[in-house]
Parts: structure tokens; C-alpha cells; sequence
């Protein structure tokens, strides 16, 4: 019982984290800055397992959802997708703590992986499918570039955070 509360604990406070990144930096300048949001979802899924990145991600988008109600709907989705397909790369190459490490490099793959994906669709549905923003080639090719490299940069720190600071930790 101690454990899963220290797991939700943990869930709540980077779900919290990634509200507060994502209301201090207007949008769309928070998709393409997305490392902090793709940092606490890979520590959440080292440190609570299975689907805590989904866990962190639903938390942090029913929060940001509340903050931005004309977008809720979006948001939430978006956050939820996110959360699913770290874990679902993390689980497809075995991203796990062998002998309390990870493999930096599945990490980063992963990491880069779910934020291209996940930036890709969120634009695509928000600007070609739905109209609800304009679409910019600028920002077509920053989101992809730059939340490209946010992944694999995350999905580094992240594995260095966790093999460094986290791995002994008793969560």
C-alpha cells in the first residue's frame, strides 16, 4: 500500500509539474519546448512502471484542460496519447531498470519516438484536419525539428537522471 501511494504521489507531482510548464509558455511556443513534459513522463515511466507515463500525462492534461477550456477536449486527448505511446515505446524496446540502469540509448529512441509522433498528430489534427489554428511552414518544420530533438534530449537527461539520482531510490 506504501508503495502505490509513493507512485501516486510521484504521478501527481510531475502531472503538476508538466501543468505548470505547459501554462507558463503560451501555446503552440510549448509544443516545440516540450522537454520538460517528455522528461517527466519517461522518469514517471522508470519510476512507477507500466503506465505510469500515462498516469502523468493524464494527470498533467486534466489540469491543463481545466486551465484551457476552449481546448479541452484536444488537450486531454493529446496528453493521454502522449502518455500511452511512451509507454508503449518504452515496453517495445524494453526500456527497464537492468540491475537498477537503463539503457540510454532505448530511452532516447523511445523519447523521440512518442515526441514526433505525438507533435506530429497534435498538429496535423489541430491545423490540417480541424482548421483550429492556421497552417504556417515555419511552424510545421520548428515542431517537428525542435520537438524532435527535445525527445531524444529528454530521453537522455531523463536516463542520465534516473542512472545517476533515482536509481537506488526506494518509490
Amino acid at each position: 500500500m506504501r508503495q502505490t501511494t509513493k507512485r501516486l504521489g510521484v504521478a501527481a507531482l510531475f502531472g503538476g509539474l508538466i501543468f505548470v510548464s505547459k501554462t507558463v509558455v503560451p501555446s503552440p511556443i510549448d509544443k516545440m519546448l516540450i522537454i520538460v513534459q517528455a522528461i517527466l513522463l519517461a522518469l514517471g515511466a522508470l519510476i512507477i512502471r507500466d503506465v505510469g507515463a500515462t498516469y502523468v500525462a493524464l494527470i498533467g492534461g486534466v489540469l491543463t484542460a481545466l486551465w484551457r477550456t476552449a481546448f479541452a477536449p484536444f488537450t486531454l486527448l493529446f496528453a493521454l496519447l502522449y502518455g500511452l505511446l511512451v509507454d508503449g515505446f518504452f515496453f517495445l524496446f524494453k526500456v527497464a531498470a537492468v540491475d537498477d540502469e537503463v539503457i540510454t540509448g532505448r530511452v532516447m529512441v523511445a523519447m523521440t519516438l512518442s515526441t514526433a509522433l505525438v507533435g506530429l498528430l497534435s498538429y496535423y489534427i489541430t491545423a490540417v484536419l480541424t482548421g483550429l489554428i492556421p497552417r504556417n511552414l515555419g511552424m510545421e518544420v520548428g515542431i517537428l525539428i525542435v520537438g524532435t530533438l527535445s525527445g531524444a534530449m529528454a530521453g537522455y537527461f531523463a536516463a542520465i537522471i534516473w542512472n545517476k539520482h533515482l536509481r537506488n531510490a526506494n518509490l
